[in-house]
């Protein structure tokens, strides 16, 4: 410990002051103070400082004790602590700001800065102050994305049910809640008991936030399911109600300093938020007017928007309104989607959510000490707590009842219950402002922070066992091509993800067109959610939308003049569906369990490069999943359409409508591949198709299913009484020992004849000895089945089109 005497802190200080380098500042003994300093309201604290010049790490042996290298360590230790948390807590299905809001906990002086030495090296007081300041910046640019990406245009269209789930889960609860903080106030100590702080308590617990359950929905593949939706246009509506609720409560304190201060507050307030969002409206058509069409926004413009934000951060804050409200209200006047929203998320979402945000909920675990907690006397906490799960209950009770009374399934009403009362970010901002604003104290705010995280730790698994999102697709009746009778309309909703896509339909159209009219194309153009929190699903019949993504107007335009070429032969719907890759399933299967379709076609396109080898395209990688989770779910039949080849020339070849198409079905047997051959059977409608039709048996019929042989000799039986005189048609079987010669002979036909298409069954019911020795493991594309995965490859001769075919599974 080293003496320093008379150390000028101060022109109106002199003191004299211990140091000791294991704490984190000094230790005064005697001190002299002006008169004029002992009677303001400043307050001084003396600490050490740390050495900040870069080259004294070449010179001492402890990098630590320099600003820069204790701000890089923390950094990495917060980022880190945060990620093993949630890779930990992953096998719990616990959602994100759980798991960071844990790991800041830990870090914090509940467990491991509770040892001084750990806490003076990592985290002192200077160290906190900038990891606060850190973390407020966080929670500020994370209110500012998803206002960005936030769709006010969902409170024009919500149903009436909406409005009234989400007035009955705003007033009843802060009716109720009220009531019982008046009740109680007695017991609550003197801050608390303000009625200002009361109705605090009270909002907060009855408000549900946007920010808080869009991305837990999100973790939850949720947000195109029906209950998201819904739960996303309650909770706008509802964050609308808190804004006026805001700024009432805001206008109601000022009266404690007069009327007039209460008027100037509400004409202020409301002058900056209608000149901002006039200013920043003009400011944002100026900017997209200055991007060239189809591009994303110009680095330049992305930064003066996160500028922008701070800006009005200062001014709703210097007003009274809080710092986030000027990032929030900065983010919703920006449009959502591409060019200007997109451009924003895909620069800034990343950074802001993977570094920012650690930093925010470690600020938070700072603050929470269990230890002060659990030595305040339980009558000390009780009132808050009292408070705090009143006005929770009675948000659930009402929420529930409501979702009833408008008659949503109680399974449906109980989830939609539960995900509107989660808590998050929202509620940590706020018990955080309370904190600092002396409304609670450390003990206090400990026990909130920790019933907040709670909640959300128990209703999320919760609604993880209560909602499959792919529920409602489950029927129980057949909806395949078997089943519907030749002269009945086959339904088809065939999905569309680029221009390319768009030209492989046309070609299995073409086979399939008819002369007369008996097949009606439900066509759904799938675009990548991006830049905007809200799914759609648009049917263009009844709204009129445009849209900045990229390729979509050559992808829609594409698909429009087909269909107006086709109206006498085909009935067509022209669909849209905005969402992201991870739900795209939802809306496919959707749509089909909507319109009643009999099968679902998915294109999985690839080309030739470097004309070499095959490979699939960049920009669809992730498609396969797509694919198996719409095989896996779909209501109806499903086929997957490959084409192995590039379409360069024009979308519609009229002269080449009456060539002769040949079309070739492998039927191995089983339920696929009697779905695959009824399809076969209608493209025989088209005069200008030449059927083969190639069944394979096992040698003396070893390891056969006695069931499925038996149906696949009666359709194979039907089939040949059906075109018995049809030239056209051409009908083989051939025996097999093992799948060795079944890629054999398959690749055999393929040599001698080329066929336009190729149709088969993907692999249900299939005899295991057609495929013996043939390994699923060494398929690519699992979705293809195992033939379906080598017909597709390069390793298979030929450029052609093939359709696998699924038959509907019945599920429940």
């Amino acid at each position: 410990m080293v003496r320093i005497a008379d150390v000028p802190l101060h022109n109106s200080i002199s003191t004299e002051a211990l140091y000791d380098p294991n704490s984190d500042g000094f230790l005064v003994t005697n001190s002299v103070v002006s008169n004029e300093l002992y009677h303001s309201k400043d307050s001084f604290s003396c600490r050490a400082t740390r050495q900040g010049n870069l080259s004294d790490y070449f010179y001492s042996n402890d990098g630590l004790n320099f600003h820069f290298g204790i701000i890089l360590f923390d950094a990495v230790l917060v980022i880190l602590m945060t990620r093993i948390i949630a890779f930990l807590l992953r096998p719990c299905k616990q959602p994100k700001v759980v798991s960071e809001v844990i790991g800041g906990i830990i870090l914090g002086p509940s467990v491991l800065s509770i040892d001084k030495k750990f806490n003076g090296a990592f985290f002192s007081e200077n160290v906190k102050y900038i990891i606060g300041n850190i973390g407020t910046m966080g929670f500020m640019y994370f209110l500012f994305i998803i206002g960005v990406k936030m769709d006010l245009s969902v409170i024009k269209f919500s149903r009436r049910k909406h409005k009234m789930i989400t007035l009955a889960g705003v007033i009843i609860p802060v009716v109720t809640g009220t009531i019982v903080g008046n009740i109680i106030r007695p017991s609550m100590d003197k801050e608390l008991s303000k009625p200002s702080s009361i109705g605090r308590v009270v909002l907060a617990m009855a408000v549900t936030g946007y920010a808080v359950i869009y991305p837990i929905l999100q973790e939850l593949n949720l947000l195109s399911s029906e209950i998201g939706q819904m739960a996303l246009a309650i909770a706008i509506i509802t964050d609308g109600i808190a804004i006026i609720l805001l700024i009432i409560s805001g206008a109601l304190k000022q009266t404690d300093v007069g009327v007039d201060a209460a008027l100037w507050y509400m004409i202020s307030v409301i002058a900056f938020m209608v000149f901002s969002v006039i200013t920043l409206q003009q400011a944002m058509i100026w900017i997209l007017g200055k991007n060239p069409e189809g591009k994303l926004i110009d680095q330049v413009y992305v930064v003066l928007i996160l500028l922008g934000a701070l800006v009005m951060s200062f001014l709703s804050d210097m007003l009274g309104l809080g710092i986030v409200t000027g990032c929030m209200l900065t983010g919703l006047v920006i449009p959502d989607g591409p060019p200007l929203g997109s451009s924003i998320v895909a620069r800034s979402e990343t950074f802001i959510m993977n570094f920012f945000m650690p930093f925010s909920y470690v600020y938070i675990g700072m603050s929470v000490d269990l230890f002060a907690m659990t030595s305040v006397s339980w009558s000390g906490l009780a009132p808050l707590f009292t408070l705090a799960m009143s006005g929770m209950v009675f948000k659930l009770l009402a929420t529930l009842v409501t979702s009833l009374l408008v008659k949503i399934p109680f399974r449906d009403a109980l989830t939609l219950t539960l995900i509107l009362n989660l808590r998050g970010q929202q509620e940590f901002m706020l018990i955080m402002h309370w904190k600092e604003k002396s409304v609670i104290e450390i003990p206090s705010f400990t026990m909130l922070v920790l019933l907040v995280t709670a909640v959300t730790a128990i209703f999320t698994p919760l609604i993880r066992f209560l909602y499959d999102p792919t529920r409602p697709y489950i029927v129980n009746t057949r909806r395949t091509i078997q089943n519907t009778p030749p002269h009945e309309e086959l339904k088809v909703v065939a999905c569309v993800h680029n221009r390319d896509s768009v030209a492989t339909l046309i070609n299995l159209f073409e086979f399939s067109c008819p002369y007369r009219r008996n097949l009606s194309v439900y066509a759904l153009c799938l675009t990548e959610l991006n830049g905007r929190a809200a799914p759609l699903l648009i049917d263009h019949e009844k709204q009129n939308m445009t849209f900045n993504y990229p390729g979509y107007d050559s992808t829609y335009n594409a698909l429009k003049i087909y269909m107006e070429t086709k109206r006498d032969v085909m009935e067509i719907h022209s669909f849209t569906a905005v969402v992201p890759k991870q739900t795209m399933y939802q809306d496919i299967c959707k749509l089909a369990m909507i319109k009643e379709a009999d099968l679902v076609i998915l294109p999985f396109h690839m080309e030739w490069r470097d004309s070499v080898r095959m490979t699939e395209l960049h920009h669809q990688r992730r498609t396969p999943s797509v694919l198996s989770n719409v095989l896996d779910h779909a209501p109806c039949s499903v086929g997957i359409l490959v084409h192995k080849v590039h379409l360069v020339g024009p979308l519609f070849d009229h002269s080449s409508n009456s060539s002769p198409r040949h079309v070739l079905v492998l039927f191995l047997g089983g339920a696929d591949a009697r779905e695959a051959l009824f399809y076969a059977d209608r493209i025989l409608m088209n005069p200008n198709v030449f059927l083969t039709v190639i069944r394979f048996l096992s040698h003396h019929h070893h390891r056969e299913y006695e069931q499925e042989k038996k149906l696949d000799d009666g359709v194979i039986i039907s089939f040949r009484e059906r075109n018995g005189r049809n030239k056209r048609v051409v009908c083989r079987e051939v025996v097999m020992k093992n799948g060795e010669e079944t890629l054999a002979t398959i690749q055999a036909f393929g040599n001698d004849v080329h066929f336009d298409l190729w149709i088969l069954g993907r692999q249900k019911g299939i005899n295991p000895v057609l495929l013996e020795g043939l390994s699923s493991d060494w398929c690519e594309h699992l979705e293809l089945g195992v033939i379906g995965d080598y017909i597709s490859s390069m390793d298979f001769d030929g450029t052609t089109s093939i359709l696998v075919v699924q038959q509907q599974t019945l599920r429940g």
